[in-house]
């Protein structure tokens, strides 16, 4: 009997800090307005790294580390992909690409509070969301319960994993590096 009272504490235990957890990133999401940092980016077995500003919702602007000087910016509903070296560039309706679901930060609070549970990593919490033929996983660090990442399956199929470090949050930019103009050879 013992024993059972003590798998029975344990569980809700294990149920209230999880819950805890997910509370935690919510409420530290909510409060963020942009972010600034670094990312490691793998599609199929190429990598590329460089840093972007997301500002809520649906505007990010990520200026690639490679020889193309690549720039990918969205404008909240435009999605464009540039290469000053090569003078091409690629136009996307926003809504077509999963970044339309990372870029909105009320869309993954939503999803998440209605999920049932999140997986415990070594450093930190993932959540698998399914919506419109979508699939995605966003990451969340353990201690800071900041966004570190998020697999998705771009366009083309291609599975894409995103790493972000270096993260500030709430910072001052100017606005206007989100003009897709600005970007067009």
């Amino acid at each position: 009997m013992r024993i059972i009272i003590v798998i029975i504490i344990l569980f809700f235990f294990n149920n209230f800090a999880n819950a805890s957890s997910k509370n935690n990133i919510i409420n530290n999401f909510h409060s963020i307005k942009n972010l600034k940092f670094s990312f490691l980016q793998k599609i199929n077995k190429k990598t590329e790294t460089g840093e972007c500003i997301i500002s809520y919702p649906k505007k990010i602007y990520c200026k690639y580390n490679d020889i193309y000087n690549k720039v990918l910016v969205s404008n909240g509903k435009s999605l464009l992909i540039n290469s000053d070296r090569n003078k091409q560039y690629y136009r996307y309706q926003l809504k077509k690409t999963p970044l339309e679901f990372i870029l909105d930060k009320n869309f993954l609070i939503t999803k998440i509070k209605k999920l049932s549970n999140e997986e415990e990593l070594n450093d930190s919490y993932s959540f698998l969301i399914n919506h419109k033929n979508t699939t995605l996983t966003v990451f969340f660090d353990k201690n800071t319960f900041n966004l570190i990442g998020w697999t998705t399956t771009d366009i083309y199929q291609n599975k894409v994993e995103t790493k972000i470090s270096n993260i500030k949050t709430n910072i001052n930019f100017d606005s206007k590096i989100f003009n897709i103009q600005n970007y067009i050879n």
